[in-house]
């Protein structure tokens, strides 16, 4: 009989040890049976051992059964009070798991012990309601490590168990669910069942309606009217032969909401198949995407189209919480549902270098916990910068617990080295496994850097990928990691040589916030990056021209929110303002419903938290930063903003003037004339954020985008108002009034080099633009040019 073809029914009852001490006395003895530490043992010996799991509260004896004949013993036990401390970080459902098969009678059934392992696994899983189970066989037991290979358990490591005779090293294992349900043995779960056709076409359909809404907002399309119907348009390419249709409104900012249910894709006049790929390539001339790069655009375009695929699927299935069930939510569900990435871009979740169990690990709409990985590095050979007021000390109490601290010092004098001549550096997980091991692997082989293992905290990834949000220890810094994969435009990396000034350069921002009286009157603070750590020991710094690799190992220390919120409070990044469920219904849009303001008494309140505070920014001190969606945690009472946190400043603000700055604070200077300094409120704000919003609210018939740009001049009118001797800014040059601006395309950037959207360095002269563009808040009379 074949038994690896379809499952074992068995059926399990409670051990007897009266009655079953002699059946698994026989069993015990066999060869098959020695790593059970047991065939030398009288039944007697036997009958106690029985006797000693029937009395625990801790563990319980099965007989598994086959047609009313035993055919398996199984143990399970508490793995958390039964396994030594340390050799397990236990999770909620864990059950540990001991299996003996019955020795072979009469003729063998081929797969029996297999199909054992399957009935056994999925009563554990189902008829017991685990949600992990645990094994540390043998490691010499190589039949049951291939059994459990084959059911889905995964080898976490090896470790040491019991003393003397009973001592084994074992492989600590544990499976899952989903784990058992991808396995050999499992219900053949498909891993890349969120690429359905269904969901697939739904998907294609939104990336499609932003693709050629952004696409024509950046001027690369030209729609033109249809004539079928009002609000038709069309776009032709390839000469004719094909032709997109879709239905559409522009608001101000020419921005279009495309229906996404009316688009149609029509080749030699046959209507075919969606897929925003098509897209791409039938325009790929008016896109100025280049030959070269048009493939990694593609697959970034693609990994874009996989993600939001398994949000929707997940979600469809109950799995993603809606808009209105994150009225309650903290700022860490929050993070976790947001699933559109920037709005501007469309290729926005590239991530090239992720696999998919990757994604599914350390992607932020995943929204699951990991740990960092450790690493020391000589203090020589890399720098640690500290923020003022914070000595090396007050670092690591606020980075590392005091269990971390000792075992990582342990760990090095273990080595013989002495841990005062290290720093410790924390690395996503993706980035010790790809790159330390392998990009650094003579600087860990001559002890530069020293790896130290996991952490004990579980950290959850935010929107930017790589910064990490502490679970364990709420309020705890945030942590931002480098890592080298394509993302965006841009390979992640956190460059050593700018963290060297990041704490002094958030310093000083946040002085000069904490003493304009302005930014308190909004409610904005800074959230300071206190502390940043680079490695620069490596060949790669001591190459003649920079290169990737110079940011592979750095990381820094952000001030977490969570500790400043008053009572009452919750906090979210402003990118879930512009976030849709997948039934299609807006986060902000449940945000003013629930708040009893109405749409424009709430939009006034939110403009006053973010617009204002960034125009007095500018307009007083000559001082921008990158205000965009995650760069800003808004703090919300009632369902209300009533404030907001600047973030992530280090890489991302500049000064625009000539006021005195610190030497160490001197690099973040960048001198340009009134009309480009508006450009951070323009472009940023008005195009990058407040245009989005505008148009979901139009689209949700809460507030006329009219109405909505109507509320922004109002804003800045209450700001000149309140300082008639900053309208233009205290050299005089700005005007945020003014009838039109230079229409700066982000789109444009990444398709040109979709491997380096700018030069870092340099940003302003890597812009590329398209014309100008109306300002929806000029003053009346104001020149559109």
């Amino acid at each position: 009989m074949d038994l690896t073809t379809r499952p074992l029914d068995l059926s399990f009852r409670p051990l007897d040890p009266a009655a079953d001490a002699t059946l698994l006395h026989r069993w015990l003895s066999m060869p098959s049976a020695r790593f059970w530490m047991m065939t030398e043992h009288t039944p007697a010996q036997v009958r106690t051992y029985l006797d000693q799991i029937a009395c625990s509260a801790h563990e319980q004896g099965w007989i598994g059964m086959r047609g009313g004949e035993p055919l398996v013993y199984v143990e399970t036990y508490d793995p958390a009070l039964l396994l030594p401390a340390g050799v397990l970080e236990p999770e909620p459902g864990d059950l540990g798991m001991h299996l003996l098969v019955a020795p072979p009678e009469g003729e063998p059934e081929h797969g029996l012990t297999t199909a054992v392992m399957g009935a056994v696994v999925r009563w554990c899983l189902h008829g017991r309601g685990a949600a992990r189970i645990v094994v540390e066989p043998d490691e010499r037991n190589t039949a049951v490590l291939a059994k459990n290979a084959a059911a889905g358990f995964r080898v976490l490591r090896t470790v040491e168990l019991g003393s003397g005779a009973e001592a084994k090293r074992a492989a600590l294992s544990v499976c899952t669910r989903a784990d058992h349900a991808a396995s050999l043995l499992g219900e053949g779960a498909d891993p890349l069942a969120h690429l359905g056709a269904e969901v697939g076409e739904r998907v294609h359909r939104q990336l499609l309606a932003k693709a050629i809404a952004e696409f024509s907002h950046e001027r690369m399309l030209t729609p033109e009217p249809d004539g079928s119907a009002e609000g038709a348009y069309r776009i032709t390419a390839r000469d004719g032969a094909v032709r997109w249709t879709f239905t559409a409104r522009e608001l101000p900012l020419e921005h279009w909401l495309v229906d996404p249910v009316s688009i149609r894709r029509h080749e030699d006049g046959e209507e075919t198949r969606l897929d925003v790929l098509d897209l791409v390539l039938d325009l790929q001339e008016q896109l100025g995407l280049p030959e070269e790069l048009a493939s990694t655009y593609l697959e970034e375009l693609s990994s874009t189209f996989a993600a939001r695929c398994a949000t929707l699927t997940e979600a469809l299935g109950g799995g993603r919480p809606t808009s209105a069930e994150l009225l309650s939510a903290g700022l860490e569900e929050i993070e976790a549902a947001m699933t559109e990435g920037h709005p501007g871009f469309v290729a926005t979740n590239g991530r090239i270098g992720y696999g998919l169990a990757d994604y599914r690990t350390y992607a932020p709409e995943q929204g699951r916990r990991t740990r960092l990985q450790w690493v020391a590095l000589r203090r020589e050979l890399g720098h640690l910068a500290l923020g003022e007021g914070l000595d090396e000390q007050s670092h690591l109490d606020a980075a590392l617990s005091p269990e971390e601290r000792e075992v990582f010092a342990a760990r090095l004098r273990s080595r013989g080295l002495d841990p005062v001549g290290y720093h410790y550096l924390p690395l996503h997980p993706w980035q010790a496994d790809h790159r330390l091991a392998i990009t650094f692997a003579a600087d860990v082989a001559r002890g530069d850097l020293v790896p130290l293992g996991e952490g004990g905290a579980e950290l959850q990834p935010q929107q930017s990928l790589r910064t990490f949000l502490d679970r364990t220890r709420p309020g705890a810094p945030y942590v931002k990691t480098a890592l080298a994969i394509q993302n965006m435009g841009f390979l992640r990396g956190l460059s050593p040589a700018y963290m060297r000034d990041t704490p002094a350069i958030n310093d000083w921002l946040a002085r000069l916030v904490a003493e304009d009286a302005e930014f308190a009157r909004c409610g904005v603070t800074v959230l300071r990056e206190r502390a940043a750590i680079g490695y620069m020991g490596d060949a790669y710094h001591r190459t003649a021209s920079s290169n990737p690799h110079r940011k592979m190992l750095a990381a820094l220390w952000r001030e977490s929110p969570l500790p400043l919120l008053e009572d009452g409070e919750r906090a979210f990044t402003m990118a879930a303002l512009l976030h849709r469920d997948h039934e299609g219904r807006s986060y902000a849009g449940a945000l003013i419903l629930a708040s009893g303001l109405t749409p424009a008494d709430w939009v006034t309140g939110y403009l006053r938290a973010y617009l204002r505070p960034l125009a007095h920014l500018l307009l007083a001190h000559d001082t921008v930063v990158m205000p965009h969606g995650e760069n800003i945690i808004l703090r919300v009472r009632d369902q209300q903003v009533v404030g907001a946190f600047l973030k992530d400043i280090g890489e991302e603000m500049a000064v625009l003037g000539e006021r005195e700055l610190p030497r160490d604070v001197e690099r973040i200077r960048a001198l340009v004339g009134g009309e480009e300094k508006a450009l951070s409120i323009f472009t940023d704000v008005f195009d990058g954020v407040l245009r989005h919003l505008s148009g979901i609210l139009d689209a949700d018939g809460l507030l006329g985008a009219e109405e909505f740009w109507g509320l922004v001049g109002q804003v800045l009118d209450e700001y000149e108002a309140d300082h008639p001797d900053l309208a233009r800014g205290i050299g005089g040059d700005v005007d945020l009034r003014a009838g039109s601006f230079a229409h700066s395309c982000l789109n444009r950037l990444q398709l040109r080099n979709t491997l380096q959207m700018v030069d870092l360095g340099d940003q302003a002269s890597s812009l590329l633009y398209a014309g100008r563009m109306e300002n929806p808040v000029a003053r009346r009379g104001a020149v559109i040019a």
